[in-house]
């Protein structure tokens, strides 16, 4: 007697927000995306996910999310290079669970607070970040549910209830798509540094330094260019082709190599309809 074997079903991905709504436009420090949960929250994945995001130990995340509190980043040969994650929980469960990161300048002014204060660190964390924060994004914070009308939103969302917990998002991550501008004029959509290296054939040691820092990288005669405009990195790859119009540009008009390249791009018909066909979609 044969068995029928059932295909095994692929594991999806977790489903961690919802509710996405970016802010990623405003002014750094206070350009992030909030984004939220309206169903219970999955711990584990959860933990997980930001663990990985801001490399911040897994059992210490874990820990953070069922507690709250700060976790200050390591000093690295005695310099502090990052500032702190935090959680903030509502013990009466009516505000949101909150999560965040502060930058080495907002981390230095809630150490000053917090001292000349005697606040605790994790209270003056929450003040700094809350007034960088776009005045919508403040105003709305201040409303349950963040103001949504939940009468407009999708029934799977506004079945989950009310918002369980927000995080304030900043990052490059497989959870938020980012678009590259091929060669080719395709659009191609990447989620996290593996996949962005793997699409273009390079480390992921040399994919989170472009991403990080911004600048070009040489790729098999073409390049890779990237500028981070308010704290999220926009991502073009150029043809060999291409490429040597920027330098001679760069020879010839003591054009920065960035700059040259914006030139050859808005110059280029294949990526320009690109660009055209992406503002007409985000303006749906």
């Amino acid at each position: 007697m044969f068995k029928i074997r059932k295909k095994s079903e692929k594991l999806k991905p977790p489903i961690l927000y919802n509710i996405i709504e970016d802010y990623s436009e405003f002014d750094a420090p206070g350009n992030v995306t909030a984004c939220a949960m309206t169903l219970q929250e999955d711990l584990a994945a959860h933990a997980k996910v930001l663990s990985e995001s801001y490399e911040v130990p897994l059992e210490m995340m874990k820990t953070l999310l069922t507690e709250g509190g700060v976790y200050v980043y390591p000093q690295i040969s005695g310099i502090l290079t990052r500032g702190l994650f935090a959680c903030r929980i509502d013990p009466t469960g009516v505000v949101p669970k909150q999560t965040w990161t502060l930058d080495l300048m907002q981390f230095a002014e809630a150490e000053q607070l917090s001292q000349a204060r005697g606040i605790p660190l994790d209270e003056v964390a929450a003040l700094v970040l809350y007034r960088t924060l776009p005045e919508e994004l403040q105003t709305k914070l201040e409303q349950k549910n963040l103001g949504l009308d939940y009468r407009t939103l999708d029934r799977a969302v506004a079945k989950g209830g009310d918002i369980t917990y927000i995080d304030f998002r900043k990052d490059w991550s497989p959870h938020f798509k980012r678009l590259c501008i091929m060669p080719d004029g395709r659009l191609v959509e990447t989620g996290g540094l593996e996949e962005f290296a793997q699409l273009h054939g390079i480390t992921p040691a040399q994919a989170k330094t472009l991403v990080e820092q911004g600048g070009t990288l040489e790729v098999h005669g073409e390049i890779l260019a990237c500028q981070i405009v308010n704290g999220q990195p926009a991502v073009a790859r150029f043809t060999a082709k291409n490429y040597a119009k920027a330098k001679e540009l760069v020879s010839t008009k003591r054009l920065h190599i960035m700059d040259a390249l914006s030139e050859v791009a808005y110059s280029d018909p294949v990526m320009m309809r690109s660009l055209a066909r992406k503002e007409l979609n985000a303006g749906r």
